[in-house]
């Protein structure tokens, strides 16, 4: 990656231009109908360029939920930030695009896959926070299970909330998040 100084502006990779292409075209289409020659067709690039970084359009919608989400977990302990602060963060992330997340889980198999995989994604940032905090001691059996358990169910609950089974604002959801965070992964 190149270094930058002040004032320079940071170019977007070719992955970041697809996502943007596919994220537009999801504002006026079911991603169910969105091809890879659409997601091209909108951006000016050949379907080739798009299979060099991605194998298919699940394939780019999960890695840029990963980028997103690494994004707002890497930050926790980071001059001060808190965990209710990123989980507030989250929260208004999904808040932002509440209709494309929407359009997501009902126009492809894309609820199952997206919770399944945000559910890992989760996993894995809570389990290197905690076990980073316990001054990287491996983490036991039980421990596991909280975080999986946890992560488990505030991902299907956010599903849920997208979807508008809940209709409390973004901030009612990470206090919920907060909240239900089991005491033993409390530190």
């Amino acid at each position: 990656m190149l270094t930058r100084g002040p004032g320079e502006m940071k170019r977007k990779t070719a992955k970041e231009i697809l996502a943007e292409s596919f994220r537009e075209l999801a504002e006026t289409m079911t991603i169910d109908k969105i091809t890879v020659r659409n997601i091209t067709e909108n951006c000016g690039y050949s379907t080739a360029t798009f299979y060099r970084h991605f194998k298919d359009k699940y394939d780019l919608i999960a890695w840029e939920e990963a980028v997103r989400t690494a994004a707002i977990m890497d930050r926790v302990g980071v001059d001060g930030y808190q965990w209710r602060e990123t989980l507030s963060d989250g929260a208004k992330a999904y808040e932002q695009r509440k209709d494309y997340m929407a359009n997501l889980f009902l126009h492809t198999g894309g609820f199952d896959s997206f919770a399944r995989y945000m559910t890992e994604l989760n996993y894995g940032h809570l389990k290197n926070l905690i076990q980073k905090n316990a001054g990287d001691q491996p983490i036991d059996e039980i421990t596991d299970m909280y975080i999986r358990a946890y992560c488990s169910g505030t991902v299907f609950l956010t599903c849920e909330w997208v979807l508008g089974k809940y209709k409390v604002s973004s901030e009612q959801l990470a206090e919920i998040y907060e909240k239900s965070l089991p005491a033993p992964l409390i530190n």
